[in-house]
């Protein structure tokens, strides 16, 4: 139409561009995508190189590094036997067992023993000590009542027969600190696997692990197509490779992503190492089973948790079971489904036979064998307590991941028959006093702290009723009022001024008040409410009186008192006020063993200590704990305080320890009662055992029990079981035992009336005599003249 303008080109009604439409046979759009193609590929191949070089470094990083985490070993003190050593063969046998020796008549192996009578014969296995290896040794043990009478080596191959002065045995392994993901593991070389069982292993699960790369392209193929029929994963065709890879950097999570990643790795692992140490890390690494919350991982530690041996101890039956739980460590377990273990160990023992691995012969054999399980080791320490403080006192040197990461070998000084005696002893005494005194069954708790009178060091910890409940540690955690426990730092502080005092010296036992800093009143009373008037010091320790006790440390004066209550081991600070005198402050089980331990060792103060040393996984030694003493007070005022407490058990509160305890034996403590009898306390010693007991209960409820009817009978219990050895007499002629008249604090002799016979130091004795004693006197002047 005239005057009407035509569309600009290339809009529409609107006036919009239009895109143009490229011609037929241009490159135009197919350019861009192209480039977009290109674009997408590169980042993909970056993406993969990059994920790619990750895996690399990764799988390099973790193999080239600390492998595994290994947790730490504590082993007990090593048995050592010699004619004379006072030990019953029951106690030897139940020792033997503890450490998981096999009962077997023939002792062809080590770890395995067998008892007739009065006679253990039992193999001992290597074991590398600190100062060398001990060799393994087949021996002979007779015993004589409850002695050791004779130790005879006998002969393996070319050993000749002999009589042994000494026998150590391995110590037993009792627990170990783990790491936080609870893998449990013993190192082994491949040097040291039996051939067999590699053989075994190989032609099981990798026939051609010398030839592949890491991977064995007809089994994922084979894999493939089983997983396609079956619609879901079922089978994974993995080389030992892909195992490893798995167990070492990978879940159990099964989906094709992840096992593509298992290829890529494996390929990877077998580019930089070569056969023989991917075939070690997975001998060490392979999952085996569950011990409790532990797993339990490599064929070393599987052959001990399940044969009770090392791997180069194991028979075909017992390699064909060990490689045979690979495929299902659940499924196959022995212990729990051993119908299904010995079918698959069977065909395990085919295999073997078809591949000719094994003869017909060897085959038969097998088969025909019995599975030959162990006892099950316990998936946690039988002794928590003790643990417990080992842990506590490691921490002073090592920090918690290297006390659970490192491999740590750590020897302590537990000995199992002491505390496997002093559990029963404790238990069974605790029920007899529940039914005697009609309390609520298992109402009462105890705790109980054994050690070498003469060393310090900690030989048994009881840190409750319950001794396998890990959980609160009464012997280390449990501050209670120790009672008349304080009363011996009151009388040493005394017997240490030998001009002033020896157990003769006279002090009243009468009410006595006394204001304290906090203007109370304190009035201490006797446990029988009854004051007795002027009594020696000896009396007064013997019955216990306390207001006697009182007034003698008044007398002496709280500092100086509460100055030897430090110097007897207690590290804490005591709050000066009097009622301390009498225990009326807190202390835990351990710490009234350091306060009597300076009393047993002479008046030499040792720290306690559960840790003899600390070897690296290796074997290097790392750190010793050695014996450290320090003199604290003279041996003659500890020799005259512990014929006081001696007299304590003869004639005093201690002395119904003696209804277990032989008459010929000479002991030494002190009971300790609290307010309200809510706890009941026993301190003692012997010459080779210092043993201190606390018995009441967790609600700090009363209980009618004394030092003296509770705690008292427990230690006497404990010390009749393990065999106490009496004191021995102070040798030093600087204390000597007199006659005296307590009345007229003169000499006397011994046929006169109220004469007690005491020791004293040389300095105290007093130069005049009652006129009774004038006889002995002239007697004793002979006998001078002679001497």
């Amino acid at each position: 139409m005239a005057g009407k303008k035509k569309g600009v080109a290339g809009k529409g009604k609107r006036g919009k561009k239009r895109s143009p439409t490229p011609k037929k046979g241009t490159f135009g759009g197919g350019k861009g995508r192209l480039r977009a193609m290109l674009s997408a590929m590169f980042a993909v191949f970056l993406l993969l190189g990059v994920g790619l070089l990750f895996l690399d470094w990764k799988l390099q990083a973790r193999f080239d590094g600390k492998r595994w985490s290994l947790p730490a070993k504590i082993y007990a003190r090593p048995l050592e036997l010699y004619s004379g050593l006072s030990l019953t063969a029951d106690a030897l046998e139940a020792e033997l067992v503890r450490m998981r020796y096999r009962h077997d008549p023939a002792v062809k192996e080590p770890g395995s023993y067998h008892r007739r009578g009065n006679r253990v014969h039992f193999f001992t296995h290597d074991f590398q000590f600190l100062d060398g290896l001990e060799r393994q040794r087949k021996v002979l043990v007779t015993f004589s009542g409850d002695q050791v009478k004779v130790i005879r080596h006998l002969p393996v191959g070319n050993e000749r027969a002999e009589t042994l002065d000494l026998l150590r045995l391995e110590p037993m392994l009792i627990g170990g600190f783990y790491p936080s993901h609870n893998e449990d593991r013993a190192l082994i070389q491949l040097k040291d696997v039996p051939p067999l069982l590699i053989e075994t292993l190989l032609t099981v699960e990798d026939r051609d692990y010398f030839e592949h790369s890491g991977i064995a392209w007809s089994g994922i193929a084979r894999a493939m197509l089983v997983n396609l029929r079956a619609g879901k994963i079922k089978q994974g065709g993995s080389t030992l490779t892909q195992q490893l890879v798995k167990n070492f950097y990978l879940t159990d999570k099964r989906s094709y992503w992840r096992k593509a990643i298992e290829v890529v790795m494996a390929m990877l692992l077998e580019l930089h190492y070569d056969k023989a140490e991917i075939l070690e890390a997975y001998l060490n690494e392979i999952y085996l089973g569950q011990n409790g919350a532990k797993g339990v991982h490599g064929l070393g530690l599987a052959s001990s948790y399940y044969f009770g041996r090392s791997p180069q101890q194991l028979k075909l039956n017992q390699i064909a079971l060990l490689v045979g739980i690979i495929k299902g460590p659940s499924l196959y377990d022995p212990r729990r489904h051993p119908k299904r273990a010995t079918k698959r160990r069977n065909q395990v023992l085919s295999i073997l036979r078809e591949q000719g691995v094994i003869t017909e012969v060897d085959y038969n054999r097998a088969f025909q064998a019995p599975l030959s399980i162990a006892r099950k080791p316990r998936s946690n320490s039988p002794y928590p307590a003790y643990m417990d403080l080992v842990k506590r006192q490691l921490r002073r040197d090592y920090n918690d991941k290297d006390i659970s990461t490192e491999g740590l070998r750590i020897f302590t000084s537990l000995d199992p028959v002491l505390q496997g005696a002093a559990e029963k002893a404790m238990q069974k005494r605790l029920k007899q006093l529940e039914r005697a005194y009609q309390l609520p069954t298992k109402s009462l708790q105890s705790a109980v702290v054994i050690t070498s009178a003469d060393g310090g060091e900690v030989l048994g910890l009881i840190g409750g009723r319950d001794v396998r409940l890990p959980g609160f540690n009464r012997a280390l955690d449990a501050e209670r009022p120790i009672g008349s426990l304080l009363k011996p730092a009151i009388y040493l502080t005394a017997l240490e001024d030998y001009t002033r005092y020896h157990w003769g010296s006279l002090i009243e036992d009468a009410p006595i008040e006394i204001t304290a800093e906090d203007d109370k009143l304190w009035a201490p009373q006797n446990y029988d409410r009854i004051s007795h008037g002027q009594v020696t010091l000896l009396e007064a320790l013997v019955r216990s009186y306390n207001q006697a006790a009182a007034r003698l440390g008044m007398e002496l004066g709280l500092p100086q008192v509460l100055k030897t209550v430090k110097r007897m081991g207690i590290t804490r600070d005591l709050p000066a006020y009097p009622a301390v005198l009498l225990g009326g402050t807190g202390m835990t089980p351990v710490e009234v063993t350091s306060f009597y331990q300076t009393i047993a060792t002479g008046g030499f103060n040792t720290p306690l200590r559960a840790i003899r040393e600390v070897l690296a996984a290796d074997g290097k030694p790392l750190s010793r704990y050695p014996f450290t003493v320090g003199q604290r007070f003279e041996p003659q005022a500890i020799a005259l305080l512990t014929e006081g407490l001696k007299a304590v058990m003869r004639e005093g509160t201690g002395k119904g320890a003696y209804t277990v305890l032989p008459d010929h034996l000479e002991v030494a403590g002190k009971t300790g009662t609290t307010n309200g009898l809510r706890d009941s306390w026993f301190a003692g010693y012997s010459e080779d055992y210092l043993t201190v007991v606390w018995v009441g209960r967790d609600d700090n409820g009363k209980t009618p029990l004394t030092g003296s009817s509770g705690a008292l009978r427990v230690w006497a219990d404990i010390m009749h079981k393990m065999g106490a050895h009496s004191l021995e007499p102070y040798q030093g002629e600087d204390i000597q035992q007199v006659w005296f008249d307590p009345v007229s604090q003169l000499r006397t002799g011994r046929r006169c009336e109220g004469a007690m016979h005491l020791p004293m130091h040389h300095t105290s004795i007093p130069d005049q005599w009652t006129s009774c004693g004038q006889s002995d006197k002239l007697i004793n002047r002979i006998k001078g003249f002679f001497r």
